[in-house]
């Protein structure tokens, strides 16, 4: 089974809020964000109240008391043999996987999560399968398919992915949600970044009464709901926020009036909002199942 995350405690199911060590690269100079050393970035994320970095430096994290998350890309069987060793001995709470290239057969995509289960269950590991573009899981119908191959499979909810690149709202949203239940009800770790339609990153001016934003935290919400219907005592479900700079063509940028583009906004102030955001949807979560 690829494994549920937990604590060892007997305390009650509970959210993590983590952020991706991405999210503070290359800040733009107007960002107030952390911009000078690893230590300062990891000290100020700490200071921020944040729980964890996922792609964190060990020694840091160790330091500032913050978890340690990991991230590969598994194109075949195998391609885990040398981090999993030192994931287990950094004590790396668990790893989100981009399984594959979106181009295999069903044959091929079940070798991969095989592997990727048996792998969990060997170093007794979490690892989550994301919802990633350019992977297995690119396309809603084919990841619903594979839950039914695989019902004990555990994602990376990563949804900007599927919300712009399969366009989500075109022809209903609801009966993509609909749809994409099974996927919901195993979310166990979620990659935190608001698109729109045509757009895989865009700034978040108010976390209320647009389109996008509510359509996000629906979709976050539905995770945790899906989370807390079957979490035990001590597991805890993990939301990095994960905003990437625009050299990787994920932050928009614009032009300025001296010609030179610039990133849209902050990354390191909406990594802050979209904390508020997110403890929001957690509580909603909460009170619809109660």
């Amino acid at each position: 089974m690829i494994k549920n995350t937990n604590d060892g405690s007997n305390n009650p199911p509970s959210l993590r809020i983590d952020i991706n060590y991405g999210t503070c690269e290359d800040l733009p100079s107007f960002s107030k964000g952390p911009k000078e050393s690893d230590r300062e970035k990891h000290q100020a994320i700490a200071k921020a109240g944040f729980g964890g970095i996922q792609d964190g430096d060990p020694e840091l994290c160790k330091e500032f008391n913050l978890q340690l998350t990991a991230h590969a890309r598994v194109n075949k069987v195998g391609d885990l043999k040398d981090l999993l060793p030192l994931w287990k001995s950094l004590n790396y709470n668990c790893a989100t996987v981009h399984l594959g290239w979106g181009m295999e057969s069903d044959l091929e995509m079940d070798a991969l999560v095989n592997y990727i289960k048996e792998s969990s269950e060997a170093f007794d590991i979490p690892i989550y399968i994301e919802t990633h573009r350019a992977t297995i899981t690119q396309d809603l119908f084919r990841t619903v398919e594979l839950i039914k191959r695989f019902p004990e499979v555990r994602f990376n909810g990563d949804f900007s992915h599927w919300y712009t690149g399969q366009e989500m709202v075109y022809g209903g949203i609801e009966n993509k949600w609909d749809f994409i239940q099974p996927v919901f009800d195993r979310v166990r770790f979620l990659h935190g970044r608001i698109g729109n339609p045509g757009c895989i990153q865009v700034d978040v001016i108010d976390s209320k009464n647009i389109s996008y934003v509510e359509h996000f935290k629906n979709m976050w919400t539905r995770s945790f709901i899906g989370f807390l219907k079957s979490a035990k005592p001590g597991d805890y479900i993990c939301f990095t926020v994960e905003l990437l700079k625009a050299e990787i063509f994920y932050a928009r940028t614009l032009v300025s009036s001296d010609g030179s583009e610039q990133e849209e906004g902050d990354r390191w102030q909406q990594a802050l909002l979209y904390k508020e955001i997110i403890q929001q949807c957690w509580e909603d979560a909460k009170r619809q199942l109660n």
